[in-house]
């Protein structure tokens, strides 16, 4: 076991008798790792209306995670996605941008275990989220701890999810160089992204001819680099060593001194030990537990005792309803005359008005004319027509047409006599249809107040007759009521206080749940320092990297041997972790051969990194392992026939049941066969009449 592993389960490495550090020799089959590292347990996806799982746990009475996973179905149903979800909630970039999960998803959230201790990670799905929130425990846990904000980016934040998942792999604070060949080189912090190269392995790469990056030099020098800290290989790894032991040592420090500061905060509030707060809120729960059920059966007694006013009950509510009819009515008629008696007013101007019209040419002359306008000599007689000829200048005038009746609105002609016409205006009609309207109204409004008078009566006597039958039920009920109030008035003085009680007992046990979580974090990173000082003392020479890359190599070959890969010659991974098959780069090879290739290659250096107890995270990740092989139209003849998907799953289970117990390998597959149903945790149908339709079930058309 390596000393990495020390550092997850908290042990010191063996040392010898001068205290220096031993070379330690792994023997899986002896003493296989159980809780090395990461191990992925659930996924939920929080929904808007539901929430979708997948169980990555055997089944009962086992515990723990399976040591096989296959997420089986149809495509195009979200099995890719499960994989993408949990890479995200590990601190991956993006999360899965499908139409259905950013209707329906609102967060998803990882049950892992980290060293063996169950730890839920929730990450924010929409837009990419800056934090992730983590807290030990399990899914669906009533009772949680505070959550715990770690930072996505930088990687090197001690605070990051990056560094504490790195942690557990005791790969805390590692750099890796941007020029390995120069020793003035700049470094960046390994994050936990670099690591998910060597523990996911995409669909779209298993057949691409950039298995390790090519197309990106910097992205392939770094994940060499990655497999060489995973395997301790790099070659100035004292001094790496002493640099990560300083930069543990600046953070042990900062821990502790935060650990101080929160006991000495603790300490003041003076709650006493976990154990007296955990009582104190147990007794809270249960006095106000015995309260609510005092409360109710008193409530029961009260009704009980009052039971024989329910006639008197029933006859004040009538009462009411009699009441507010009566009230109601009254403001309807009040309200009636008040906007009434306005308008009868203006009824009556403008009878004035008309009445002034009408009377207007008897009492002005529309004329006036007293002067001839020609030689200013008072006339003798007022200007007027006769016989169809104007007196005053003797001008003969139209005939005018017979006169018309009035409209209200403009002027006729009036003949005085044969041959002659005077205007006039006639408002007789106007005149009498107003003064008719106005007596109509006059009467309504008389109406309307004389029955003001009983209505208000009727009203008075209909609240004095519900608030007598009111104080009829209150003395009834009193009597019976009485030697209930106050025993109710302490039964929720007791309820109170219970609550009162059960908010400071989990605001302290919020407390030591944060003081608790920044111990742990304490003996963590002492436990890590411990080792790498030990290691720091022990390191004399790295390993050799020739040896691990032809063990590598052998694996390679030997994996590829097992699932008949056809022609197998020189198989082989060069010094640059590069794959090779019939002496050439695995690049020639069809996508059917580039697919075998790949999955060899990643489980090569998953199966040499676990059982030689190097600082791999333990669990592994495939997307497609049939891709090219004969599901499609697409497949490669070369592999379609000679290539049987049994040897793939054998190898897998052979290899889980001896050397890799305690590992755990994730893989999606559309058509798996019978041999591992075992192992299937889900088969999406894409059928609405087969649940499950997909990874977000609701969502079938």
């Amino acid at each position: 076991m390596s000393d990495a592993q020390y550092a997850i389960d908290g042990d010191a490495p063996r040392t010898d008798g001068q205290g220096q550090s031993a070379i330690l020799t792994p023997n899986v089959k002896d003493s296989p790792p159980t809780h090395r590292g990461i191990r992925v347990l659930r996924l939920r996806l929080k929904g808007t209306d539901r929430d979708y799982d997948v169980d990555f746990r055997a089944p009962a009475p086992q515990s723990g995670p399976r040591a096989l996973s296959v997420i089986a179905g149809a495509f195009s149903t979200g099995k890719s996605s499960v994989l993408e979800f949990v890479a995200y909630c590990l601190g991956g970039a993006q999360h899965p941008q499908h139409p259905e999960i950013l209707r329906k998803v609102r967060s998803a959230q990882l049950e892992v275990e980290l060293a063996g201790t169950p730890h839920v990670i929730e990450r924010a799905v929409g837009e990419p989220s800056a934090a992730a929130f983590v807290r030990p425990g399990r899914l669906g846990e009533i009772d949680t701890p505070p959550l715990e904000r770690r930072l996505i980016r930088p990687p090197g934040d001690p605070g990051s999810l990056s560094s504490l998942l790195l942690s557990y792999c005791g790969l805390e604070g590692v750099e890796l160089r941007e020029a390995p060949t120069q020793a003035e080189s700049k470094t960046d912090p390994m994050s936990i992204r670099d690591l998910m190269w060597l523990c996911f392995m995409p669909n779209e790469r298993l057949d691409d001819k950039s298995l390790l990056f090519e197309g990106s030099p910097m992205k392939s020098l770094k994940l060499r680099q990655v497999v060489d800290v995973i395997f301790g290989i790099h070659d100035d790894k004292a001094v790496e060593l002493g640099r990560r032991v300083k930069e543990l040592e600046t953070r042990l420090s900062q821990a502790r001194s935060e650990l101080a500061t929160a006991q000495a905060f603790v300490d003041e509030q003076d709650m006493g030990s976990r154990i007296t707060v955990e009582l104190m809120r147990s007794e809270a729960e249960r006095a106000a537990k015995a309260s609510d059920l005092a409360l109710r059966e008193l409530d029961l007694q009260i009704r009980a005792a009052t039971g024989f006013a329910s006639q008197l009950r029933n006859e004040h509510r009538s009462a009411a309803v009699r009441a507010q009819r009566a009230a109601a009515l009254l403001r309807d008629r009040e309200t009636q005359v008040q906007r009434l008696v306005p308008l009868r007013a203006q009824y009556a101007a403008d009878i004035s008005k008309l009445t002034l019209l009408a009377e207007a040419r008897t009492l002005f002359d529309p004329l006036e004319v007293k002067v001839c306008p020609a030689c200013l000599t008072p006339l003798t007689r007022t200007p007027h027509i006769a016989n169809g000829h104007c007196s005053l200048c003797s001008s003969v005038l139209p005939v005018a047409s017979p006169p018309q009746a009035s409209t209200g609105q403009g002027s006729d002609m009036a003949v005085d006599d044969p041959g002659a016409t005077t205007p006039a205006f006639d408002v007789s009609v106007e005149l009498r249809a107003t003064k008719s309207r106005l007596a109509e109204l006059t009467r309504y409004v008389e109406d309307l107040d004389a029955s003001l008078d009983q209505l208000r009566a009727t009203a008075a006597a209909t609240s004095s007759e519900e608030a007598e039958l009111a104080r009829t039920v209150d003395t009834a009920t009193n009597r019976a009521v009485s030697p209930f109030l106050s025993q109710r008035d302490d039964l929720m003085r007791r309820r109170q206080d219970a609550a009162n009680l059960l908010e400071r007992a989990r605001s302290a046990l919020r407390m030591l749940d944060s003081l608790d979580r920044r111990a742990v974090a304490v003996t963590r990173q002492e436990n890590a320092l411990r080792v790498l000082r030990g290691e720091l003392e022990g390191v004399s020479a790295p390993a050799d990297r020739r040896d691990v890359v032809q063990r590598i190599s052998h694996r390679y070959a030997d994996i590829l041997r097992t699932w008949n890969y056809p022609k197998q010659e020189q198989a082989f991974v060069d010094n640059n972790l590069v794959p090779h098959m019939r002496g050439s780069e695995y690049k020639v090879a069809s996508s059917g051969g580039r697919t075998l290739i790949s999955l060899a290659w990643i489980l090569a250096i998953f199966e040499i990194a676990y059982e030689s107890g190097s600082a791999h995270p333990g669990f592994l990740m495939i997307d497609s392992p049939q891709k090219n092989l004969g599901q499609d139209s697409d497949r490669d003849s070369e592999f379609a026939d000679s290539v049987a998907v049994a040897d793939f799953y054998r190898h897998l289970h052979d290899w889980l049941r001896g050397d890799g117990s305690g590992a755990q390998i994730l893989v999606v597959d559309n058509a798996p066969p019978q041999t591992v149903d075992d192992d299937v945790v889900v088969r999406f149908s894409r059928r609405s009449d087969q649940p499950p339709y997909g990874l977000v079930e609701d969502e079938v058309g």
